[in-house]
Parts: C-alpha cells; sequence; structure tokens
C-alpha cells in the first residue's frame, strides 16, 4: 500500500484574520483618500483630462500604417501563422512526450539574459514549461510579423518594432499571479501574505505618485545624501541660478596643476559619479592627483521656463571656468562631459573655438551624442505630434516633469525597471532592496521648457549640431569640425540611450588628436565601473575607420575598467603639478559643504 504522504495536499495555510482585517481597513481608507484627492486635482484642472490626447505617443498610426501594408501582400501573414501553429504542434506534442516520460529537446529557449524564467519550476514542471515555451513562440511570432518593415518610414518602424516590444513584455506569463511559479509558491507558503502586502505596497506607490503608479525600485529610506551617498569632502565655491560649482578636498600632497571640470548631465543629478567611496568616480578622480570641479545643476521649476541652450551653456562652463580661475589662479583646464553634459561641452568648445577661447586644453566625452541621426530608441518619443503634445504640456508650467522622463528611460528596459519590481513588490509583496544606483535613478530631475523643447527639436528631431553653422548659441554660429584638441571618448557597449556607433560617429567630426575607448555593459555601469570591481572589459584602438563595427574588428579587448586607460591619456597631456589646492582657501570662500543643496531638491518639492 502506498504512503498517503506521497499524495497528501500541499501545506497551505490561511493568513491571519487580524492582518486580513487591518489590511483591507487600510486599502479602503488610503483607497478614499487617493479617489478624493484625483478628484480635488480634476475639480482645480477640468480641462486636464479632456484636452489630453487620447494618443500621446503617436502609436495608433504608426500600427495602422504596418497593418494596411500587411494586408496588401496577405501571403506574408499567412506564411507567418502557419509556422507559428507548426512550432505550436510541435510544443504540444513534445509535452505529451515528456508527460509520458521522454526526455525532449525544447522548441524555443530564452535568451540566455533573461532573467524573467530562472525560477527552475519554469524548467522542471512540464506545465509551467509548456507556458514559458507557448509564450515565447507567441512573442517571436508578434516580432516575426512586425518586422516587415518594407516600405514603412524608418521611424514608424522603430515605432511598431519598440510598442510591439512593450506588449509582448507586458503579456509576459511571469507577470500574472496564476502563470508565475514563484508567486504561486510564495503564496501558498504565506496563505496569500503576500498578495495582501503587494496590495499595500501598490497603494503606497499610488500615494508616491499622486494617483499616478510610482514604482519604487529601492528602499530609498536607507539612503541620504551626504551620510551615506555622495559623500566625497569639498565644498561649494559659487553658485548660480543654474548650478553649483563644487571644489572637492585632495587626499594627494600635490596635484595636477590643471584642474578638472565635470559637467554632468541636467537630466539626472551629479552624483551617479559619486554613489558610494567604492565606486565614485570623483573620489577616484582626486586620488589619482586632480583637482576636480563638479557642476551640481538646480533642479529647475517654473521659474527657469526661459532657460535655453545658451542659458545652460553661459551659466554653466562658461560661469565654471570663469570661478575655476579665481578658485586656482589657473586659466586652463582639462574638461568632461557625461551625455547631455557631454553635448553642451561639445557645443562650448565650437562656441570657444569661433572666439579663439583656449581655456579647455583637453575634453573627455563618457557616452555622449553629438549626431543624432541615429538616436536608438529614445527617437520612438521623438515626432511632430509627440512634441507638439510635449511642448504643449510643458508650456503650461515651464517645464518637464522628472517622473515623465523617468518613465521614459525606464521603458527602454521595462523588463528590468519595470515590470521585475511589479512582480517583486506587488505578487511577492516584498521590499524592493537598498541599491545606490537604483536610488539616483529614482531621484529624478525636472527640464526647463524652452531648452528641452530646443534640444529635442534641433538635435534629435533635425540634427542640426553636426552641421555647420546650423546652431547659433549666444549669437555665434558653431561648427563642430573646429574643435581641434585632444579628445577622450567613452562608449559603452550595451547603451540604450546613447547607442555606442552613433557616438562613435563623433571621431569624423572633430580635427585634433583623439582616443576612442568602448566599455562592456551599458550607459551607467559601463562608466561607473571602478578598477577595484574587477568588472567589464574595455576595448581601445589607434586607428579611427569612418564604421565604427570597422573599428572594433580592429580593436584589442582589455580587461578591467578603463579608468586607469583614462588616467595615463590625461596625465600625459599636461603632467606638471603644484601643491594641492583646498577648497576655500584661494580666491573662492566656501559656501557649504559638497554636495551643495541644489542636488537635494527632489522633483517632488
Amino acid at each position: 500500500m502506498a504512503d498517503d504522504t506521497e499524495h497528501a495536499a500541499p501545506d497551505f495555510r490561511l493568513p491571519d484574520p487580524a492582518i486580513v482585517s487591518r489590511t483591507m481597513a487600510d486599502v479602503a481608507e488610503r483607497g478614499q483618500r487617493i479617489v478624493n484627492d484625483f478628484l480635488k486635482r480634476q475639480a482645480e484642472h477640468p480641462g486636464a483630462v479632456a484636452e489630453a490626447p487620447i494618443d500621446p505617443f503617436n502609436i495608433g498610426s504608426a500600427f495602422f500604417e504596418m497593418t494596411t501594408r500587411l494586408m496588401r501582400d496577405p501571403q506574408r501573414l499567412v506564411q507567418a501563422q502557419l509556422g507559428f501553429w507548426q512550432d505550436y504542434m510541435t510544443l504540444w506534442q513534445n509535452t505529451t512526450r515528456r508527460i509520458l516520460g521522454d526526455a525532449i529537446t525544447p522548441v524555443i529557449a530564452e535568451d540566455a539574459k533573461d532573467k524573467r524564467f530562472k525560477d527552475e519550476a519554469w524548467r522542471e514542471s512540464e506545465v509551467f514549461d509548456f507556458i514559458r515555451q507557448s509564450y515565447l513562440l507567441s512573442a517571436r511570432f508578434f516580432r516575426n510579423v512586425v518586422d516587415d518593415k518594407e516600405g514603412l518610414d524608418p521611424r514608424t518602424a522603430q515605432k511598431i518594432d519598440f510598442y510591439t516590444r512593450q506588449f509582448v513584455d507586458a503579456m509576459s506569463p511571469t507577470n500574472f499571479l496564476l502563470t508565475n511559479p514563484e508567486v504561486l509558491r510564495r503564496t501558498v507558503e504565506t496563505g496569500g501574505e503576500n498578495l495582501l502586502k503587494g496590495l499595500s505596497n501598490l497603494l503606497a506607490d499610488l500615494e508616491r505618485g499622486r494617483g499616478q503608479l510610482r514604482i519604487r525600485m529601492t528602499d530609498d529610506t536607507k539612503f541620504a545624501l551626504g551620510d551615506n551617498i555622495a559623500v566625497t569632502p569639498g565644498q561649494v565655491v559659487f553658485q548660480n541660478d543654474l548650478m553649483q560649482l563644487i571644489q572637492y578636498t585632495p587626499t594627494t600632497e600635490t596635484v595636477l596643476k590643471r584642474p578638472l571640470m565635470i559637467l554632468p548631465p541636467w537630466i539626472n543629478k551629479f552624483y551617479i559619479l559619486d554613489l558610494r567611496p567604492k565606486n565614485s568616480f570623483i573620489r577616484w578622480a582626486v586620488a589619482q592627483g586632480h583637482t576636480v570641479f563638479v557642476c551640481s545643476w538646480v533642479n529647475p521649476d517654473e521659474r527657469h521656463a526661459e532657460k535655453d541652450f545658451s542659458s545652460y551653456m553661459r551659466e554653466g562652463p562658461y560661469a565654471a571656468l570663469d570661478a575655476i580661475e579665481k578658485a586656482t589662479g589657473e586659466r586652463e583646464v582639462n574638461a568632461v562631459g557625461y551625455c547631455l553634459g557631454g553635448t553642451l561641452l561639445a557645443a562650448t568648445l565650437a562656441q570657444m573655438a569661433a572666439k579663439k577661447d583656449t581655456r579647455i586644453k583637453s575634453a573627455t566625452f563618457f557616452t555622449t551624442m553629438l549626431d543624432f541621426e541615429e538616436s536608438g530608441e529614445l527617437g520612438v518619443f521623438i515626432d511632430e505630434e509627440q512634441l507638439q503634445a510635449l511642448e504643449e504640456k510643458m508650456g503650461s508650467r515651464g517645464y518637464l516633469d522628472g517622473r515623465e522622463m523617468a518613465t521614459t528611460f525606464n521603458m527602454l528596459r521595462a523588463n528590468d525597471l519595470i515590470w521585475s519590481f511589479v512582480v517583486n513588490n506587488y505578487l511577492l509583496g516584498q521590499e524592493p532592496f537598498p541599491f545606490d544606483l537604483l536610488y539616483w535613478n529614482d531621484d529624478s530631475t525636472r527640464m526647463p521648457a524652452k531648452m528641452h523643447s530646443f534640444y529635442l527639436r534641433r538635435m534629435y528631431q533635425q540634427n542640426d549640431l553636426v552641421k555647420p553653422g546650423g546652431i547659433e548659441l549666444n549669437g555665434v554660429k558653431i561648427d563642430l569640425r573646429r574643435i581641434k584638441l585632444p579628445t577622450y571618448m567613452l562608449s559603452t557597449r550595451e547603451d540604450h540611450i546613447a547607442p555606442w556607433a552613433s557616438t562613435y560617429r563623433a571621431t569624423q567630426l572633430f580635427k585634433g588628436p583623439m582616443r576612442f575607448v568602448l566599455a562592456a555593459s551599458g550607459h551607467i555601469a559601463g562608466v561607473v565601473n571602478p578598477p577595484e570591481s574587477g568588472k567589464y572589459s574595455h576595448w581601445v584602438g589607434k586607428d579611427l575607420p569612418e564604421k565604427a563595427d570597422t573599428w572594433l574588428q580592429g580593436a584589442t579587448e582589455l580587461a578591467g575598467s578603463w579608468w586607469p586607460d583614462w588616467q595615463r591619456w590625461i596625465a600625459a597631456q599636461a603632467p606638471e603639478t603644484v601643491p594641492a589646492r583646498q577648497p576655500g582657501a584661494g580666491g573662492l570662500p566656501a559656501l557649504e559643504p559638497a554636495p551643495g543643496s541644489y542636488v537635494k531638491v527632489m522633483a517632488s518639492d
């Protein structure tokens, strides 16, 4: 007689009634508060909903055009459907044979980098293996159908591909309770308390977003600027309407004579380069003997609506150069620009070249777009209809809300930055893990209306920056081809914001000596990669052929961080040293300790 324990029902416990009661009472109270807040805002702005575009991303017209073209050649669609059903029948047959004990090779497997199906139940259970493969086959079918882009405008084709992927990612079985084995297992183990906790987390995120879902990616209570993040010692020595200039305290007895000026992007906050001591580029650069100055940009509001790109140039690098000279007595500097900060640096250098201003002696660019012809997936959000809607929204309040921009960037990596947290926070009912990079990612910034419109239209949409005289800043028509100083350009191989093949195009623009380096990983991790981590290789090459792929074929891959390579390069530009300079001891007094007050202003303030 078989042991009855072999067929015993799973150990399922009911949730504690007291917990259920408290949770539901809390849900009712908080839910009512969210609804009341929403209704109050609608009363204050009664036209907001009516004026909102039905299709804000202009998706409908793109898919309508694709469908029209598909219908002109239905044979292709029929062939795709036949292939899908043949694969599906094979999956049914394989699943049946597997249940009968046969060893079966999967019909389809996920990408090795896909973390969604890491739970062993996706392979060990016949049911979940079938669900997984069924989803992967369906996803491939959708992608194959929209892959036929013949006759479509490239931007329309890109938009169709992007939003098809968004739909496919959203429909993953990992995102639903009944088709995620890990969630089902947790529900059984906790008696459903994970779902109650998840509901509470969902309400908390709705409260954070004032009625809009703002997913919490990390435990932000574990971080405080100047306490355990952005802690490299220094002082604010200058400030204006757009930035505070931070000078960092030296840790060496002597420093390079030429100070280092860093222009971070104002799409995000500067402390991506100063997260923790172990991964702080700023701290590391100070330890290499640089007198480091960083522009900490203001988090703009309606008062900054008229600040344009020229304003950021005048009140950013130009103001910083004047302040650095007062603080150190040095006119010549080395400059670093990161992402949009690099775009500003290049525009400034071209303007300085026209005026014969030679104070910047070398330039370093981190993941910087200058030629926007192939701007990657961000181009999906930049067409005339979307720009007009965005400009109307910015015009009413004077800025672009940082949370809206954060959503755009998160959509570029939806599985990692959206759906993984939906599963963790709402289905598994877990608190997000404390992670400095995600804390920074969630600390969004606003963008002044006039500047942002100029940036999107003149650079992303019209690609005027690479056209000689295509852009005029402060009355000066600029030409990037007039930049002749030594340049170090760093790109990252898996960059979804500034595709490396597009950033490489700058090698054909500048006329001075250039070193191009490609780091492994993406827009952030590839840059913030200290030597001690032992992570991510990088590629170097002497020649700069026209095509990026040709460069990579001839490049040499080196293990580890690119930081030491950059240090050797920049130190060779001007190796003379002087006694270390203390913030506030020169011609500018110390105003407040780093990281300063501008960086502490939140988008929600």
